[in-house]
């Protein structure tokens, strides 16, 4: 009972924060076989093989330091977030190789990267709230540590990787080559060192509520600037879309009110939710999904030319929205 508490806790917090990020996806939503398959992969790959690799690494350690403390220190500090960042963002950097036009922007990649790490946090969270809770301290223990591992550093894992996700949506985005190669790496390197500072500063903080205190006001800090940049991109997206949405109310292409909405993350929400009502949800929904991809094609096509087609894209997308447009809940 209490493994399967611990991984119900594990997985269901996971997949709660996951929503949260997708829902701030607000006007050109990520395939969800895409954001799946990077979930299951930070959560079965990412997570399976770090702990192997952590584990080989801090016994070698033990073994030639004969020290226990040398080697957790080691492991958190150095070892841990080297492996696990690399493993989360491979994930990412499979989406933004294979599924390129995908790839739109900065939002994309933080939501990317988040998912992996989130797969990645559920099964770390279910052997943490397990172990070192329901083992050692029966339900209490397991209460305590899911605080911790849910409430406190809940959001850590995403944090690290975000960085990751940016630098890769940094390099999409730009044709200077020097910046299309540091972009990522050196997103990948802050991801690390964020990382390493938590590990490293866990252990040397006082303990207990004091020590606790500190590091989660630490930790909340570092979130709280992630969720900065994460309503900058969900703005830059919103501005981006009045801007090329504005050129089609002119062409007739849509209505006055179409743009209203099809430019507000609420509106559309209400619209699909009444569209549920009326027989129109699946029209609606992919008609404010393809004003989004529009919008994106149109930034990516002014930024960097016709590549990958982007022309022909542009226009087949138009097509389409000249199509439903008359057919969609407002």
């Amino acid at each position: 009972m209490g493994l399967i508490a611990s991984g119900f806790i594990g997985f269901s917090t996971a997949l709660l924060f996951a929503y949260i990020l997708y829902w701030f996806d607000r006007y050109e939503k990520e395939l969800l076989l895409l954001l799946g398959g990077v979930f299951i992969w930070g959560a079965v790959i990412a997570a399976g093989s770090a702990f192997i690799i952590n584990t080989f690494f801090g016994l070698g350690i033990y073994i030639f330091t004969n020290s226990s403390v040398a080697s957790d220190l080691a492991t958190g500090s150095l070892i841990a977030p080297l492996v696990e960042e690399s493993l989360k963002g491979f994930a990412v950097l499979a989406v933004f190789l294979v599924f390129r036009r995908e790839f739109d922007s900065v939002l994309d990649g933080i939501i990317y990267a988040g998912v992996a790490a989130l797969g990645f946090a559920a099964t770390e969270n279910t052997y943490y709230i397990y172990t070192y809770g329901f083992q050692e301290s029966g339900w209490s223990g397991l209460l305590s540590l899911t605080f911790i591992r849910i409430i406190l550093v809940g959001w850590q894992h995403p944090f690290y990787t975000a960085f990751f996700g940016i630098g890769l949506a940094i390099t999409r985005l730009n044709k200077n080559w020097f910046i299309k190669i540091i972009a990522p790496l050196l997103g990948l390197a802050v991801g690390m060192f964020a990382h390493a500072f938590h590990n490293t500063m866990a252990v040397f903080l006082p303990s207990g509520l004091v020590g606790l205190a500190i590091g989660s006001a630490i930790d909340w800090t570092g979130w709280l600037i992630m969720f900065g940049i994460i309503i900058w991109a969900t703005w830059r997206e919103q501005q981006n879309l009045k801007k090329y949405l504005a050129a089609e109310v002119q062409a007739r292409t849509i209505t006055p009110a179409l743009f209203r909405t099809t430019s507000s993350g609420w509106r559309q929400m209400f619209a699909r939710i009444a569209a549920i009502f009326t027989g129109k949800y699946f029209k609606t929904a992919r008609f404010y999904q393809l004003c989004g991809e529009y919008a994106n094609k149109r930034r990516q096509y002014d930024q960097l030319g016709d590549e990958g087609g982007n022309l022909a894209i542009i226009q087949k997308l138009r097509t389409e929205m000249v199509q439903l447009a008359p057919l969609v809940q407002v």
